[in-house]
């Protein structure tokens, strides 16, 4: 298991680039299933959940070319409905994206309960209901047994505007008989992302970024080629590493069209950027004053469903904050299990309040120190890691596997602009 040693209060100066979008990534290899023809992929993220899911995609008959750069040439010639490593599968939330394309073009396969972050009850109910619409026949013991005859188009709408159960039907109903229009559907930069890849393969989505898809159900796809766009929760996770350690860093390629509500918030905690192109810029001299509502009423910041701010950022928006002067209350609805890792915040000199799971009050600007820290999950490992690097002293975060699981070379990344920053070995 490996951790980090990291020494904090050296500011973060220079350029860097962010990695392929991960929640991209994912679904788009499992999309890479609906056709028998090759398809490259350019920018996917050598991290571990990415590689996890090209394992997954490899055990049901694909064969996977990695032709260097962060490019892989993927031929799914022939798929079989095979029983998937039931441990494999218990490591990644993603691994329930391969029921979609498996039923699309198999029309059947057996699929382990998914696994992932440990953040709260994260259900799979919205994929079942809408699989059922397009007609295929769910049985649940323990696994998932996913089976129908062509399926067919139809009228969905979601109970809840989720991402992978978005991501899921898309897959699913590009190769259905007739049109299927699915409202309430999540619109998040990756969704938008594997509506594009798919159809440079041929598939028929309009409304794309909008809530209502209608997908023209096509007899079969073709291959083709796709760069997935940089992973704007990496952006933030550096802007905010610049911020904490008052440097100034360069983000090339950092698709800011996917920014603005992000930007609308970290404003109310006293943060800002400028545009270039497509880069961005995080100045050294940074404002970090909370701005109040009305009144001078404690503003609250809450996750939502897309454009409104996501649930990924929220630990890494708090770490900011407890630099920014004022109060503020944090509320994030989705997971009961994410504000937890606040705790170590707090043994770090942070002054937060833990109202319930889902809310928390932190007072600013504290000065935190190093301590011995343990990421568990990849969001709050990353917020763990930003405060060690404006921390006082040395810090140690172990089990940074979490944090590898979503961010490629960060360590590398980090001291290209001049943090001090090791990775070892723990014996």
């Amino acid at each position: 298991m490996d951790k980090f040693i990291i020494e904090g209060g050296f500011p973060l100066n220079g350029e860097m680039t962010p990695s392929g979008n991960k929640n991209a990534a994912l679904p788009i290899l499992a999309a890479t299933l609906l056709t028998d023809e090759p398809v490259t992929l350019h920018n996917l993220p050598d991290i571990r959940d990415v590689r996890d899911m090209r394992q997954l995609v490899a055990h049901l008959g694909v064969e996977m070319e990695d032709l260097g750069n962060n490019s892989w040439r993927i031929t799914a010639r022939t798929v079989r409905p095979a029983d998937l490593d039931p441990d494999l599968c218990a490591r990644i939330r993603a691994s329930i994206l391969l029921a979609g394309p498996m039923l699309a073009r198999s029309c059947e396969v057996h699929l382990p309960p998914p696994g992932g972050d440990v953040i709260g009850r994260r259900r799979v109910d919205t994929h079942i209901m809408a699989f059922k619409a397009l007609g295929a026949d769910i049985h649940y013991r323990r696994s998932f047994d996913f089976k129908a005859k062509r399926l067919k188009g139809a009228d969905i709408l979601l109970d809840e505007a989720s991402v992978t159960g978005t991501e899921n039907v898309i897959m699913a109903a590009v190769t259905a008989k007739g049109t299927t229009v699915i409202r309430n559907a999540a619109s998040e930069p990756h969704v938008q992302e594997l509506c594009q890849m798919l159809n440079t393969l041929g598939a028929r989505i309009a409304g794309i970024g909008s809530n209502t898809l209608t997908i023209e159900g096509m007899e079969k796809l073709h291959g083709g080629e796709f760069t997935i766009g940089p992973d704007y929760l990496e952006v933030i996770s550096f802007v905010g590493a610049a911020v904490v350690t008052r440097g100034e860093v360069r983000i090339r390629k950092a698709g800011p069209q996917y920014l603005d509500m992000i930007h609308m918030v970290f404003r109310r905690l006293g943060v800002d950027w400028s545009v270039d192109g497509e880069d961005i810029v995080v100045p050294s001299k940074q404002r970090l004053k909370v701005e109040t509502d009305l009144g001078g009423a404690i503003p609250e910041i809450k996750t939502n469903i897309w454009p409104a701010f996501p649930t990924d950022l929220m630990s890494i928006a708090i770490v900011v904050a407890t630099q920014s002067r004022g109060s503020v209350l944090f509320h994030n609805w989705m997971f009961e299990g994410r504000m937890y890792f606040t705790d170590k915040l707090k043994g770090m000199g942070a002054q937060i309040i833990l109202c319930d799971p889902h809310r928390c009050i932190v007072n600013g600007p504290t000065k935190l120190y190093g301590e011995k820290l343990e990421s568990p999950d990849i969001r709050a490992g990353m917020a763990m890691l930003l405060a060690a690097l404006a921390a006082e002293g040395k810090s140690i975060i172990r089990n940074v596997g979490q944090i590898d699981r979503g961010y490629e070379r960060v360590d590398e990344k980090l001291l290209s602009l001049g943090a001090k920053i090791e990775r070892a070995t723990e014996k």
